[in-house]
């Protein structure tokens, strides 16, 4: 996020998009909430579906799935139409506008009703409502990221907000909400294919010096790893041979789960390090039991680059681990020697090696927490990003067309497939899924259908059904809700005897290659 969560309430529009907020992330949607009821913010909900904060909306904007670029770019259309675009910020802090003006000329309101149903006066009063405003924010999750053109999606949203001038002030910028309580900790920690820690790029040769003299190595390589897709597709072909999964359950999480499953049957070798025995764990040949948050110390940094700690409450079960001192014991039994004697040790080895963190420790995390870049031990942290200026100088306008989904519904798979959470689970259901209360509130999988698609099928509410795509069938049972969009279906990803990412598609987007997984075409029929 650019911004930090208590800005929400500053806002004076929010603009949510791709994000089911109340249920994915309830204590962000409070915020929105609070802002809306107490400060008179003013909301834009743009989601097919009927989510929550629906209620809230000033406007909401329903388009057809896998067209976010298009909407967009309408919105942009207006703003420069109707001269609403910041002018001073547009000339002194950016670059790259005279390129935006040429492409967004063919996204005329009227013309992206057609291509995404959403109303052409529905999309003039929000490219108003936001470029009108004083602060406006701008709030999204995966519903934006998780297609094959998540990368111009992002880039749409920046290219939006510098538009108007809604970055690097309070109750503004562009606000991803993170679908795991510490990813943003991994991803600062280098877990990405071709960076250090602090997003410092391992191809350049200053930094592969430093980190090596750090570490007490010769060298470092300075070609990039490989992407998560990319990895599974390595196991499929026999490039990749063996495999080290950590905290997670792609037999549940990946995309087109029938390939999954062939390429970890590929692999001469699989370890899973984690809390349970999750259906990816079953397939490994060695199980390493990690412990769980409540079992260890350490830091998680959130959504709002906010490092916090994380304080043990209890000791390990017996047998498992912290995973630090798993990690230590492995790599020094691979030759290279870790001989951290505590979390707090090797926070202090963080702050060194990464300039966004040199400030950041356990003395000074106290409570509250620092967000990150803290550039020294007496620097307070960065509650906003881009203030003055860019990280780069001046923010670049990157002009992105529209591309069509690759699957879109046909005669054969005549509906929309979309999935994600629901409130009472989280992700693939290792924990929840074992806690007794929330199964009693979500107890199995149910398809979200519109009334008049249940119509259409002669389906009943609580009915079994077939769900069918070009990759898998699954069965679960029908929802028939207001929520759901007629020509679009919604299928959770939490439950394994109904494991709807046997049917999504794993095309990626070509730049950060995440798996499309919002958007595949299916059929339903009612199950028997």
């Amino acid at each position: 996020m650019t911004n930090a969560i208590s800005d929400i309430e500053q806002a004076e529009v929010i603009l949510v998009t791709g994000s089911n907020t109340t249920e994915m992330h309830p204590v962000i949607a409070a915020c929105i909430k609070r802002a809306v009821r107490r400060n008179h913010a003013r909301l834009i909900v743009v989601d097919p579906r009927k989510i929550g904060l629906t209620f809230y909306a000033e406007r909401w904007l329903r388009p057809r799935p896998g067209t976010d670029v298009a909407w967009i770019n309408s919105i942009m259309h207006v703003i420069l139409r109707d001269g609403l675009e910041n002018k001073p910020f547009i000339a002194e802090r950016t670059e790259g506008f005279d390129a935006l003006g040429p492409l967004l000329a063919a996204y005329s309101p009227e013309r992206v009703q057609k291509m995404t149903g959403i109303k052409s006066q529905d999309i003039e009063h929000a490219a108003h409502m936001y470029a009108r405003a004083s602060r406006a924010t701008i709030l999204y999750a995966m519903g934006i990221t998780q297609h094959t053109s998540g990368t111009d999606n992002v880039k749409a949203l920046a290219n939006l907000a510098m538009l108007c001038g809604h970055v690097g002030v309070p109750g503004a910028g562009v606000n991803p909400l993170r679908g795991q309580n510490n990813v943003q900790g991994a991803c600062d920690m280098g877990a990405l294919p071709d960076v250090f820690s602090g997003y410092q790029p391992v191809a350049d040769e200053v930094t592969r010096t430093r980190m090596a003299q750090a570490w007490g190595v010769e060298e470092l390589p300075q070609r990039p790893g490989k992407t998560l897709m990319e990895i599974m597709e390595g196991a499929g072909s026999g490039d990749i041979r063996a495999l080290f999964i950590m905290g997670e359950n792609p037999m549940l999480s990946d995309p087109d789960l029938h390939h999954v499953a062939s390429c970890l049957g590929h692999l001469e070798f699989l370890v899973v390090q984690d809390i349970f025995l999750t259906e990816t764990a079953k397939l490994a040949d060695v199980v390493l039991p990690g412990a769980s948050f409540a079992e260890k110390d350490g830091t998680f940094t959130n959504t709002e680059r906010r490092a916090q700690r994380v304080r043990q409450a209890i000791p390990p079960i017996q047998g498992c681990r912290p995973d630090w001192k798993i990690l230590c014991d492995l790599a020094s039994r691979l030759g290279v020697p870790m001989s951290y004697e505590t979390p707090r040790a090797v926070m202090d080895e963080i702050a060194s090696v990464t300039p966004s963190y040199a400030g950041i420790s356990y003395r000074r995390i106290g409570k509250k927490g620092i967000q990150w870049p803290c550039l020294a031990t007496d620097h307070p942290g960065t509650p906003y990003l881009h203030k003055g200026r860019f990280a780069r100088g001046k923010g670049r306008f990157h002009p992105v067309d529209y591309a069509p989904p690759p699957e879109v519904p046909d005669t054969d798979y005549p509906l929309y497939l979309s999935t994600g959470r629901v409130l009472y689970h989280w992700h693939t259901g290792t924990m929840t899924r074992r806690t007794r209360g929330l199964v009693e509130c979500a107890p199995e999988c149910e398809v979200e259908i519109s009334p008049k698609d249940a119509d259409i099928h002669d389906i009943r509410d609580g009915d079994p059904v077939q769900i069918t795509s070009r990759r898998g069938r699954i069965t679960a049972k029908a929802r028939i809700t207001e929520k759901a969009v007629p020509g679009m279906i919604f299928v959770p990803f939490h439950f394994a005897e109904a494991a709807v990412n046997e049917l999504t598609l794993r095309d990626v987007d070509p730049v950060a290659k995440i798996p499309g997984i919002k958007v595949c075409a299916v059929k339903l029929q009612k199950a028997g």
